[in-house]
């Protein structure tokens, strides 16, 4: 059985990006990494007229961007009413109006640009374990019921029925949100950008950054470099050491996922008959989906360390058996992983460390539409350099204390909430 292979195939139409470093290379912008957030601004920033040069360690696709469960759904952790009362009435408006609109972001491209992206906008499940999750779900709904979404509570009848399984007390469904190939998005998105004029080199480090007679000039590990007016850092859970302080930052977590066997006709019928993106209400959540070739794939947090075999997949069998107990004796196919960037307040950052220098990190596990939501706005930020066209404001880079022993601190905590969720089953 494969180590480690996501389920996810790439589009036909797909093409490797072909366009190495010339020397004595000078552009408006460098971004560093080519996921979500990095294809997104290439492609506004040249539909604004900037040169734009992509650098890419890897592979397109090959971080978070191509192995996450495709979910998107949009909104933040925090509601629509907590974001007015925290960052104030015009920026926590504009805020709850970005937050409404990330899943449209990824949707609207894919349809207006004619992606090669198997997707199913459909809605997704948040499912409440306990009743206090459902009484949350009430509130959460409220506020975005007065804001025109498209959104519906379910009581334990109705979710039994849209998930297929009778675990849950309740649920919210977010009509807005859907699921998509993410491995086939990404690399469309490099298509699209490619196509429009973005420049972009796959298996090329960057391995420095400096100020130089008023340009940035990024330098990679096979000694190339690049002249640019701005620089956006795109690296998200993936930033090293390139911008001091951005990984101490963050908290980076591997996502674990599985994927079955095709499952049977009457496993098909009964699991997820409306074909739903569905997360749980537990601190140490499952996020599950059926896929485009009708497997279940279900993902959750993973040890922190790269993984060692099969066996650190088990969290995640023993979950889905536990959900759908008739998918006891069905085999497991496929496992992998990606990282994902928390932040300590669970909000997205905007850093501008130095003039020309910006990045945004933090996908808190809603990457797909939020990071490529972000894309347009920090092309217009890099084009007019004016704040308030960002929908977050520009912060400080601020390290976590004792950053060193997050995997202790984080492991631990992981473990606690996971006794936790047990006991309130």
């Amino acid at each position: 059985m494969p180590f480690s292979t996501p389920i996810w195939l790439a589009p036909q139409s797909s093409k490797r990006p072909a366009t190495p470093i010339e020397v004595n290379e000078e552009v408006d912008l460098v971004i560093v990494g080519a996921g979500f957030q990095g294809l997104s601004a290439a492609f506004h920033a040249v539909a604004l007229g900037l040169k734009v040069r992509v650098i890419e360690a890897a592979q397109v696709g090959s971080g978070a961007s191509g192995l996450n469960g495709g979910q998107v759904i949009p909104g933040l952790k925090y509601d629509p009413e907590w974001l007015l009362a925290h960052f104030g009435p015009e920026r926590g408006e504009a805020l709850a109006r970005f937050a409404a609109s990330t899943a449209d972001a990824v949707f609207d491209l894919i349809d207006h640009h004619q992606l090669d992206v198997p997707r199913k906008r459909n809605g997704w499940i948040q499912a409440a374990h306990t009743q206090t999750a459902s009484e949350m779900q009430a509130e959460r709904h409220r506020q975005w019921v007065e804001r025109g979404a498209d959104v519906a509570l379910l009581d334990a009848r109705q979710i039994a029925e849209m998930t297929g399984t009778s675990g849950y007390v309740g649920g919210w469904l977010d009509r807005r949100a859907g699921i998509i190939n993410p491995l086939a998005f990404v690399l469309e998105l490099a298509r699209l950008a490619s196509d429009a004029g973005a420049r972009i080199a796959e298996n090329e480090r960057v391995s420095g950054l400096r100020h130089e007679t008023g340009l940035w000039v990024v330098s990679t590990q096979s000694g190339k470099a690049v002249r640019a007016k701005s620089v956006l850092v795109a690296t998200n859970a993936y930033s090293d050491g390139l911008v001091p302080g951005l990984r101490q930052s963050l908290v980076p977590l591997h996502s674990f996922q599985i994927a079955t066997a095709p499952l049977t006709a009457a496993q098909d019928a009964a699991i997820l008959p409306g074909g739903h993106a569905i997360s749980d209400s537990r601190r140490i959540l499952v996020y599950y989906r059926k896929t485009a070739d009708g497997r279940l794939a279900m993902g959750g947090r993973g040890r922190l360390g790269l993984p060692r075999s099969a066996d650190d997949w088990a969290h995640i069998e023993r979950a889905m058996r536990r959900v759908f107990p008739a998918l006891e004796d069905t085999p497991i196919e496929r496992r992998w992983y990606g990282r994902v960037a928390m932040t300590m307040n669970h909000l997205p950052h905007i850093h501008e460390p130095e003039p020309g220098l910006l990045m945004a990190a933090g996908c808190q596990g809603r990457g797909v539409g939020l990071m490529t939501a972000l894309g347009p706005y920090l092309a217009h930020y890099v084009t007019t350099g004016d704040p308030a066209a960002l929908p977050f404001p520009i912060t400080p880079i601020r390290p976590i204390p004792f950053h060193a022993f997050r995997q202790i601190g984080v492991s631990a905590a992981i473990a606690w909430y996971r006794l936790l969720d047990s006991l309130e089953r």
